[in-house]
């Protein structure tokens, strides 16, 4: 079985496809892990590899096409990327995960270890430069959730709830 877990940052999709793949015993591929070791190895804040990236098509273009072909050499796998469901077409169970913007920069402030506000504003030229980018490139409108089979708002549930969804969402689709 192939799922995919999607949302924007901050959502829990990371959290989300960890704990999942923990409980499920299935392997994970991470493109938001990818994009980060790219802005790493550069020594660049993920705002400012963004920005970057709009410029230059082959950092998403080559993560984007990598996490689809990896996840369907694989009969089982958890695939968690912004654009995972677009990617992985054969997917079993496409998920996206959703919360306002508020809560998710709250968790990117905690997870980062820095003032709200900062996240709050880099958190949303990073959805910006992204959504200008998918366009561009796909012809993708994230805010288009037709894809995805379930839509679950990450802040009414704590992560293990959420997984459990995913779990008996994932039992029906046998």
């Amino acid at each position: 079985m192939r799922i995919t877990i999607s949302g924007l940052p901050g959502s829990g999709t990371t959290t989300v496809a960890k704990l999942l793949s923990k409980e499920l015993s299935m392997e994970l591929i991470s493109a938001g892990e990818m994009f980060r070791q790219i802005a790493n190895k550069k020594k660049l804040q993920l705002e400012r590899f963004s920005k970057l990236a709009e410029n230059n098509d082959d950092f998403d273009r080559g993560i984007d096409e990598k996490q689809g072909e990896e996840a369907m050499k694989r009969e089982n796998v958890i695939v968690e990327g912004r654009l995972s469901g677009f990617f992985v077409p054969d997917a079993d169970l496409k998920i996206w995960l959703e919360a306002p913007s508020e809560i998710r920069a709250k968790r990117i402030a905690g997870r980062e270890g820095t003032a709200y506000e900062e996240a709050l504003s880099a958190m949303k030229n990073r959805e910006r430069s992204e959504h200008k980018r998918y366009e561009k490139y796909y012809g993708i409108n994230l805010d288009d959730l037709s894809i995805y089979d379930l839509v679950i708002d990450s802040s009414r549930w704590n992560e293990r709830d959420i997984v459990a969804m995913i779990i008996k969402a994932k039992e029906r689709v046998k």
